[in-house]
């Protein structure tokens, strides 16, 4: 049972990984938060904060033994792709 609960531990955290990209990858696309926020069932303010709060921890986790992360440079191109919040 301990295996399947790492492994199931391992899954979830590939998909949320997933799940960040492809939103970096919509609004690469041109997404707007409203519509993101639409295909994850939240609203866009609630879209965006999480998605800039992910973009925190990447730069929080870089360098740290085991993790990959941003550097200060792939952050703060994250956060231009995410945009300020009035452009929510």
């Amino acid at each position: 049972m301990l295996e399947l609960l790492a492994l199931s531990e391992v899954v979830a955290r590939k998909a949320a990984y997933g799940r960040r990209l492809t939103v970096r990858a919509a609004r690469e696309a041109g997404a707007s938060w409203a519509q993101i926020g639409a295909a994850l069932g939240t609203s866009k303010q609630a879209a965006w904060e999480a998605h800039t709060r992910w973009i925190d921890a990447q730069e929080a986790a870089y360098g740290r033994p085991g993790r990959l992360g941003f550097d200060t440079a792939d952050a703060a191109q994250a956060r231009a792709v995410a945009g300020e919040s009035e452009e929510r």
